[in-house]
């Protein structure tokens, strides 16, 4: 009888301990790993787009007019389970370039580049009236079949 009921005691402990496994932080990195060597290694004036490419490898993405402008986006995320992912630190190299290809100048920025936002939880707002369910169900009651003239309150609901 002892032995069945540690038994027991054991197997709820193992289930308790993975179901709260799960529950665990969850950190992720996306996008370009920054080296700090590397970054520093590119000079304006000095370098141009093959030793950036052979430096940095291939570019997040390209500036969206004209290509002159290449980015390296690092991000850092950490989340609770199941919840949205967090920005927790974020890196946007950008290596600028003139028209021969030599670097005119490389630019970081962080966590101010991030957007916040907020969509409206369960409504999108419309214009319009806002009717009841029973105006929608029963507003059309009697006027099936009217005819209405230009200018006629049905044709301007408030």
């Amino acid at each position: 009888m002892i032995l069945r009921q540690a038994r027991i005691y054991a197997m709820a402990a193992a289930a308790a301990g993975l179901l709260l496994g799960g529950c665990g932080k969850v950190q992720d990195r996306m996008g370009y790993v920054v080296e700090e060597a590397l970054v520093t290694a590119i000079q304006p004036g000095v370098d141009n787009r093959e030793s950036v490419m052979s430096t940095l490898g291939r570019p997040t993405f390209t500036g969206q007019w004209n290509d002159n402008d290449w980015y390296y986006v690092s991000r850092s995320t950490k989340n609770l389970a199941f919840n949205m992912p967090n920005v927790k630190s974020q890196t946007i190299l950008r290596v600028r370039f003139d028209q021969a290809g030599n670097v005119t100048a490389v630019d970081r920025r962080g966590m101010e580049q991030v957007a916040s936002i907020d969509p409206m939880k369960d409504k999108t707002p419309t214009l319009g009236r806002d009717r009841s369910l029973l105006e929608e169900l029963f507003g059309n009651i009697g006027a099936v079949g009217q005819t209405s003239q230009p200018g006629d309150s049905r044709d301007n609901p408030r």
